[in-house]
């Protein structure tokens, strides 16, 4: 059984799990998927497409499966798909895929501040934090363990590899590599995300091997072609260093805060 107020909607043919509880003015479109011990505030909207774990919480006015603000979609069925522990704070809107069937995904166990704005197809990790106001645009990933600053802004197709560190305000224009620290506008490398990767037991020694790879991406004025060069042979082998190369390969050395006369041979 659910306790629902007297005073929300909910769609006869939504799925709600055991333990959830629906507070007033809130409105449960169909299609809608819910798990069991979630909370759903007051004036919080759940549109068609939701797909929603266990135990979420979602504070006053979230708007969760909004149509996709994109000009490219047509009306087809798609998808937000929520993971289980989730703090969802006020006013934040979530939009579905524009794409016909696939989802805007949000892992597990992150906290979204309130007025936050999570656009179409991005893929959010686990352990995140977006802070008050961030805007992150369409076809996006977050990696796990991230953090986004207040009123940070992420540019469409942008990708933030795992355990990131984006200050308050920036603007991020391109890929950011992971366990890195971002700041400023223009955008500017800031140094390795050290006290956090502490929190998460990472060692001394890998976290100075992590800042060795950084410093031929970023403080050699080399291409990102020659820095990949130098990591290869320079930097001890671990999980971390593998993760900063295939990060920079996968991403065509497209990487955030490098000018542009460095990409020349």
């Amino acid at each position: 059984m659910f306790q629902l107020s007297p005073l929300a909607f909910v769609h006869p043919n939504a799925k709600i799990g055991d333990n959830v509880t629906i507070m007033a003015f809130a409105f449960i479109d169909d299609n809608v998927e819910i798990g069991e011990g979630c909370v759903i505030g007051p004036h919080v909207s759940i549109r068609s497409g939701a797909k929603i774990g266990k135990n979420n919480k979602f504070y006053d006015g979230c708007v969760i499966s909004a149509q996709p603000q994109d000009f490219r979609w047509k009306g087809d069925d798609s998808y937000v798909e929520i993971g289980d522990n989730n703090c969802i704070r006020e006013h934040v809107i979530i939009n579905r895929s524009i794409h016909k069937g696939q989802s805007t995904k949000i892992g597990s166990n992150s906290f979204i501040m309130a007025q936050s704005h999570i656009g179409h197809d991005t893929e959010i990790g686990s352990y995140v934090v977006l802070g008050n106001a961030s805007k992150i645009a369409g076809s996006c990933k977050i990696g796990n363990c991230t953090i986004l600053s207040s009123n940070a802004l992420v540019h469409e197709n942008c990708n933030v590899g795992e355990w990131v560190l984006i200050k308050g305000g920036c603007r991020v224009n391109n890929n950011v590599p992971p366990y890195t620290i971002m700041a400023h506008n223009p955008i500017e490398y800031f140094g390795v995300n050290a006290y956090v990767l502490r929190k998460g037991k990472m060692s001394e020694e890998t976290i100075d091997e992590i800042a060795k790879a950084y410093r031929h991406i970023y403080q050699s004025q080399t291409s990102p072609f020659n820095a990949v060069k130098r990591i290869e042979s320079d930097v001890m082998d671990s999980p971390e260093k593998e993760a900063i190369l295939n990060f920079v390969k996968k991403h065509n050395y497209q990487l955030a805060a490098l000018p542009k006369d460095i990409y020349e041979e």
